[in-house]
């Protein structure tokens, strides 16, 4: 007996959205599961870069974007110690041909509704709002899982479930309990503040990253420019979970305080209207992909640090790679569910763990002191825009 063509997806942020909708584009039916009654902003800012774009572009999403996100002209490689800009490498148009896809900066809350926007009018995706995950039982006819809202206990006959409720997932810790989220000893610190309250040297379409002693911050357009995105990391030892905890003004400006920070950068730090921060979590490099007819897609089973800008592109290349691999042929019997599961933690790993081992690395970078910051300040001058170009051709030409 065939199994049912329904796919659960377990979470309703980018790489949950984005997995619906290529797996609908598949032929399957989708019903998505998200706790939260409402979607809202969460984060701030992102980048997308063409590895990223290509997919969103080929799901259709463009016209949906198109208003509200930002093609950044570059993106200006800054250091605190120098006191200005070391190398200004070329996006826009450039990164475009060389990729194929465009460099989008976004307020992440426009890629959700845009995402959220296409699911609504997909007559094959079904969004439940207010629904919590609970549990996944396996039967001869496929899965049970078992979802709560308020205080109904519902469940959907499945074929697969797909977990992506992201860093401190419940699917996750339904397979693989021995599986936690590691603190890496950083805070980052995020905000927004009006592009007219700067001067528009400070708020051209670029994507500035400032490296400096033991801190850095990024900071680039949004919301088709009206505002500037602001993210400043610092180590510390708060490390309570979640994504929007308010934060004193005070700690950022003292932790950017000069003569260590040149003005360029404490007056954008001081004209952001409120901070929020959140503690850097991890999950694990060696952490599975699959189990039988459940797998794990985005942050549920890659969360990274942000060093590479990279963290929602890796999800919306998960569920590329996931819909690739996973027909309706596939879909037919358990056996076939799982082995294409399977593939796909297979088709992923390689590729994620250079990723995470990159972000990893250029947060130390950036972060350097002393004769070491002065070494790195050197050899990025000696490199070169066209050349520091082409060392991210190996993320930004991938395709599924």
């Amino acid at each position: 007996m065939a199994l049912s063509r329904t796919i659960v997806v377990a979470g309703a942020g980018i790489g949950g959205l984005t997995a619906a909708l290529a797996l609908a584009a598949r032929g399957f039916r989708i019903v998505v599961l998200e706790k939260a009654e409402r979607l809202e902003e969460v984060g701030a800012g992102l980048q997308l870069s063409p590895n990223a774009s290509r997919v969103l572009v080929e799901l259709g999403l463009t016209e949906r974007l198109k208003l509200r996100a930002v093609v950044p002209e570059a993106v200006s490689i800054m250091s605190a110690r120098a006191g200005g800009e070391l190398l200004r490498m070329p996006l826009g148009e450039a990164a475009s041909t060389r990729a194929g896809a465009p460099y989008w900066v976004v307020h992440r809350a426009d890629l959700q509704s845009a995402l959220a926007g296409a699911v609504s009018d997909h007559p094959d995706i079904d969004l439940k709002l207010g629904a919590t995950f609970e549990d996944v039982a396996p039967h001869a006819k496929g899965l049970t899982v078992v979802h709560r809202s308020g205080t109904i206990r519902r469940s959907d006959l499945a074929s697969a479930l797909i977990g992506a409720d992201g860093i401190w997932s419940t699917v996750r810790q339904h397979l693989f309990p021995e599986v936690q989220p590691t603190f890496s000893g950083l805070i980052a610190w995020r905000g927004t503040l009006d592009a007219t309250q700067l001067p528009k040297d400070y708020t051209a379409r670029r994507v500035q990253l400032w490296m400096g002693a033991n801190a850095h911050l990024v900071a680039y357009p949004i919301a088709g420019g009206r505002q500037l995105n602001v993210v400043a990391v610092l180590p510390g030892t708060w490390n309570r979970p979640g994504w929007s905890t308010p934060g004193d003004a005070r700690e950022v400006m003292d932790a950017f305080a000069a003569p260590r920070w040149p003005a360029q950068a404490r007056m954008m730090l001081a004209a952001v209207d409120g901070w929020r921060k959140w503690a850097l979590f991890g999950v694990p490099d060696g952490c599975p992909w699959s189990k039988g007819p459940v797998a794990l897609l985005g942050d549920a089973v890659h969360a990274m640090l942000p060093f590479a800008a990279q963290g929602a592109g890796m999800a919306i290349e998960d569920a590329a790679v996931l819909a690739q691999l996973l027909s309706l042929e596939a879909a037919e019997s358990t056996a076939g569910i799982t082995a294409a599961l399977k593939q796909y933690g297979a088709a992923r790993q390689t590729r994620v763990r250079r990723v995470q081992r990159t972000a990893r690395q250029q947060g130390r970078i950036y972060h350097l002191t002393g004769p070491l910051a002065m070494a790195r300040d050197l050899a990025i001058r000696a490199l070169g825009p066209d050349r520091m170009l082409a060392r991210q051709d190996w993320i930004y030409r991938w395709r599924p």
